[in-house]
């Protein structure tokens, strides 16, 4: 087990800055220190777990997403409606209550989603007054593997990569604009929130 701290509030309303989680980094097998060879296999991500790795443009950071998309998928992102191998990921409304009792999360019922994604459900959130429109990060240059438009990216993952995105659709640079996640740069999964020293009521299964 490591724990990380998130930074940023990519992951609301899952994780919020300040959040202490746990990540396993034996979920999905052994690799060694330097190489990140793996030695000893295990289990590979699934569509909606949140998973830790290095940042492939810059590996010396750590960032934390939700995978969206396996090697071989097809990821559409149109028009801020998630679709992976044709399938559209179902979208629903929380209650208000939940909302209102949820721990230490600011924003409000209008712009909250609950998303269901292989077999899981967690919460995302979509805010129509930002654009749909999707570019590359300044000095990262189009994939082959997808499309770009004003209404979103297309994209076609290839083998040994991984299409991530953070829960805070709208505030959240991931595989939308960088590209994908190779499987030798994944740390393991998250899994518990353990603390938050600015929230004390912070603590739990991250789902």
């Amino acid at each position: 087990m490591e724990p990380f701290r998130i930074p940023s509030g990519s992951m609301e309303p899952t994780l919020i800055p300040g959040d202490f989680v746990l990540v396993n980094k034996f979920s999905y097998g052994i690799r060694l220190p330097l190489s990140h060879f793996k030695v000893i296999d295990a289990s590979s991500p699934e569509r909606g777990d949140v998973i830790v790795f290095r940042y492939p443009p810059n590996p010396k950071l750590d960032y934390i997403k939700r995978v969206v998309g396996l090697p071989g998928d097809e990821v559409v992102y149109l028009d801020k409606k998630l679709v992976v191998n044709g399938e559209p990921a179902p979208l629903t409304r929380p209650p208000r209550k939940a909302v209102e009792a949820a721990k230490g999360y600011k924003h409000n019922w209008q712009i909250l989603r609950i998303e269901k994604l292989g077999g899981k459900k967690h919460a995302i959130v979509l805010n129509p007054n930002i654009s749909s429109e999707v570019q590359p990060v300044a000095g990262m240059s189009p994939t082959d593997s997808c499309r770009y438009s004003r209404r979103g990216v297309v994209c076609r993952i290839p083998e040994g990569q991984y299409f991530v995105m953070g829960d805070n659709r709208d505030n959240s640079e991931d595989s939308r604009y960088w590209g994908f996640v190779p499987e030798k740069n994944i740390i393991g999964r998250a899994f518990f929130i353990w603390a938050n020293f600015h929230n004390m009521r912070r603590f739990g299964r991250i789902h």
